[in-house]
This record gives structure tokens, sequence and C-alpha cells, in this order.
């Protein structure tokens, strides 16, 4: 099983989720989508398997700062065209492991996922 964590190098959030995989021996691929960008089939992906309303970070400065237009009427189509123009707006970390999506980066639902062993080192 391939992991992939997408996100942003230098963002808090993904420093801890670091940690917790390097921690917890877990493998994984760093994608940072601030850089290298996200495809729309990614972002279609996540919005699937989470909701665009959890992959959607509105609590972020960037969308904080969208016109008022631009935040009205969101729907999926409208998010996903926004979080592909401004990745900044991708809520971190995003965390493929083959067959499951993790948006955000919480403790617990790591270590359902991998096992909580592991972080006993």
């Amino acid at each position: 099983m391939t992991t992939t964590i997408y996100g942003i190098k230098n963002c808090d959030t993904m420093k801890k989720a670091f940690g917790w995989l390097d921690k917890a021996g877990v493998a994984y691929d760093f994608h940072d989508y601030k850089k290298d960008g996200v495809s729309k089939g990614a972002l279609e992906k996540w919005c699937k398997a989470a909701g665009w309303e959890t992959v959607l970070n509105r609590a972020g400065t960037t969308f904080r700062k969208l016109a008022d237009a631009d935040k009205e009427g969101l729907n999926e189509r409208r998010a996903i065209a926004l979080m592909l123009a401004q990745p900044s707006m991708i809520k971190r970390p995003v965390l493929e492991t083959g067959t499951k999506v993790i948006v955000g980066f919480k403790p617990e639902i790591y270590e359902k996922q991998f096992g909580a062993a592991k972080t006993r080192k």
C-alpha cells in the first residue's frame, strides 16, 4: 500500500502529520500541491470521498480574503474550481492510503488507520 500525503511543506499542521508518520514508521510520498499543483481528478476524488465542504479550507486566509460574491452559492463544482486556482484553499493534509482518503490531521484517526502500536516506539 502506497501512502501519499498532499499539502504545503511549511504548514504547521503538515509538520505535525509528517512527525506522526515518521514516528510511526509509515513510509509515504509527499506531494506539495502549492509547488506542484493538484489535478482536477484528485480534487474530485477527495471531494467524493470526504465531501467538498471538508476538503475546502474555509478557515484559511486565502478563502477569507475572497470576495463575498465568490463565497456565495458555493457548490462542489465551484469549490473545486477555487481550489484548482488557489491550492492554499485545500485543507491540509490530504492523505491517500490506497483506497482511503483522510483530510486534515487528527492523531486518533491516523492511529486507527495505521495502528496505534506503531506509534509507541
